[in-house]
């Protein structure tokens, strides 16, 4: 079921399972451009032209659905308590230290506090070896994202993805954070990976308010 047209896989592979997945929505999903950065498409009510370029999608019609695409990278899911906006983000390291959830949170017209996300499956952090960069890239902005680094091989880091993404969130100001606790790279027969193979296929992560 590889969603991702940009993989490598057969371009009619990657359109039927597209379509296979189609029939469980209530209507196209946005499909985006994504680039690892921190832009959030608002998508209205009406059908989307093209790919917006962006990292997120906030969706507040009933039926528009958003999607991201992942495959180690963390996709987080939002919904504001009031069940009037939902939102999905693509959140590998370049997008949280960009700040793609933050921006997700400020897209929402409730308050922070009132935002509710939960995260799904990402490369966990007994896999997620990073260089001395993406630690740097982080605790310049927040000195205590160092709690999410461990040391590694020589001049190496293991990074914990969701502890990242639940301290980006608490200073955001979201408190009901959920989620987490899966691996893309070690539990094989559930995820695609593309630190485990580079032609990877890619996951979706869609989300919708009920029609």
């Amino acid at each position: 079921m590889n969603l991702g047209q940009s993989s490598g896989d057969a371009p009619d592979k990657v359109a039927r399972n597209r379509a296979i997945v189609r029939e469980l929505l209530p209507s196209d999903p946005v499909w985006l451009a994504q680039v690892h950065g921190a832009e959030v498409a608002r998508l209205g009510g009406q059908p989307t032209a093209g790919r917006p370029r962006a990292d997120a999608a906030l969706a507040s019609a009933p039926g528009q659905v958003a999607v991201v695409l992942t495959a180690d990278c963390m996709p987080v899911f939002f919904a504001d308590r009031a069940g009037s906006c939902v939102a999905v983000a693509h959140a590998g390291w370049r997008g949280l230290a960009a700040g793609v959830l933050e921006n997700t949170v400020r897209a929402f017209d409730a308050p922070p506090g009132e935002v509710i996300a939960w995260m799904g499956p990402a490369i966990g952090p007994d896999a997620f070896e990073v260089g001395p960069e993406v630690r740097e890239a982080f605790v310049q902005v927040d000195a205590n994202a160092d709690e999410a680094f461990r040391t590694g091989k020589p001049g190496k880091y293991m990074a914990d993805l969701y502890r990242l993404a639940r301290m980006r969130l608490a200073r955001a100001g979201v408190t009901a954070v959920f989620g987490g606790g899966y691996c893309t790279w070690s539990e094989t027969g559930r995820f695609f990976s593309y630190r485990r193979a580079q032609k990877s296929g890619r996951m979706g992560a869609f989300i919708w308010l009920s029609p």
